[in-house]
């Protein structure tokens, strides 16, 4: 790895109307349902990896008798949920590892205590399908209860969980490098050199690193080089899924800070100063109507829907999974709502996962 973590994310800009139809979301023919997750799950204290390890809330309960496959009372042995653990040296990417699994519809859940890993899939279990996949991060962050991992997944074999490990690999240089550029310790280290951590979490390690799946030496790679490396592996014959936001807003009240992409559609008449139709919105037929109605609008559409298509086939190249598309007029209330809904309508139809909000609809 020769950057970190820095995955970009399309933030949700919450709508403001007063209509309740300032967020349409539409449908591109593929069950898109995950489940609801929260951040940093299972954290036993303060985050040391130089990866930034993120994962998901795992509702934990701690009372809950562990079991899954045939024992698990009601639940076929097709239910019990495909596990993924990810493991390997601080600093060496398991963050950007989860994180790709993530995008790919996983469940993925950072520095789960391992005797805990069996209750989770026994929740999936229970999910009726709606928990397929599970990636686990283990790491030596939660190192009083990393001595119970040998056991967790003996158990897991005894009960017929199919589960795999990824193994995440650097040099001590590479690994040296990426904890002085973030200027952080080594979780280990204690009040020892940084190379004395890395030692020593290698002797903890050892063990885990034999039994790998997957080993993956990210001591050369970057954060893309180590993503593709994960969609080979678990993407499938499937490609990435991409995940479009597009957002109507007005220039008056400033550029969203979060958009990759800005259009301008002051180059249209303004249908505000249309008397019969300054009341409505873009939601509005006849808004809509005028809107498209001018000369330049349909050809807009069209190109600009284009060279969306070519700057999308880019953003899976190169692992980006998130993308977000401001459309602007004056107030963000006529012209660019109506483009909003017709662009995203276009981007659904093409297969691409697309929420459209309308940022300042309803601020007049």
């Amino acid at each position: 790895m020769t950057e970190h973590d820095a995955e970009p994310t399309a933030q949700r800009d919450q709508a403001h109307s007063g209509t309740g139809d300032d967020v349409a979301r539409h449908g591109t023919g593929r069950d898109t349902a995950r489940p609801e997750t929260g951040r940093d799950a299972g954290r036993p204290g303060t985050d040391q990896d130089t990866d930034q390890d993120t994962g998901q809330n795992t509702g934990q309960d701690n009372g809950a008798q562990v079991s899954t496959g045939s024992e698990t009372a009601g639940v076929p042995e097709a239910a019990i949920p495909e596990l993924v653990i990810i493991s390997g040296m601080s600093g060496a990417g398991r963050s950007t590892a989860a994180k790709c699994l993530e995008d790919l519809g996983w469940f993925v859940v950072d520095n789960l205590p391992p005797a805990l890993i069996p209750t989770m899939v026994e929740l999936g279990a229970r999910s009726q399908g709606n928990v397929a996949r599970i990636a686990v991060v283990v790491d030596v962050r939660g190192r009083r209860f990393f001595d119970n991992l040998r056991e967790s997944l003996a158990d897991l074999d005894t009960r017929g969980v199919t589960r795999r490990i990824v193994f995440l690999e650097s040099s001590d240089e590479a690994l040296v490098r990426r904890f002085e550029s973030v200027r952080r310790p080594h979780p280990l280290q204690g009040d020892g050199r940084i190379v004395d951590g890395i030692a020593a979490e290698r002797e903890l390690l050892r063990e885990l690193r034999g039994d790998a799946d997957l080993v993956i030496d990210t001591s050369s790679l970057n954060v893309h080089e180590l993503r593709a490396k994960m969609d080979a592996q678990f993407a499938g014959e499937e490609e990435p899924e991409l995940r479009a936001t597009v957002m109507s807003f007005g220039f008056k009240y400033g550029l969203p800070v979060d958009a990759d992409l800005v259009a301008d559609m002051r180059f249209l008449p303004n249908p505000h100063w249309v008397p019969e139709l300054r009341p409505y919105t873009g939601l509005n037929e006849e808004v809509a109507a005028y809107v498209f109605n001018q000369p330049g609008a349909k050809e807009f559409l069209d190109r600009y829907a284009e060279l969306l298509r070519l700057i999308a086939a880019g953003y899976r190249r190169e692992g980006k999974r998130y993308v977000t598309i401001a459309i602007g007029c004056t107030g963000g209330k006529h012209r660019s709502v109506a483009m909003s809904e017709k662009l995203a309508a276009r981007l659904a139809a093409e297969g691409v996962e697309t929420v459209v909000v309308h940022r300042d609809m309803g601020r007049e």
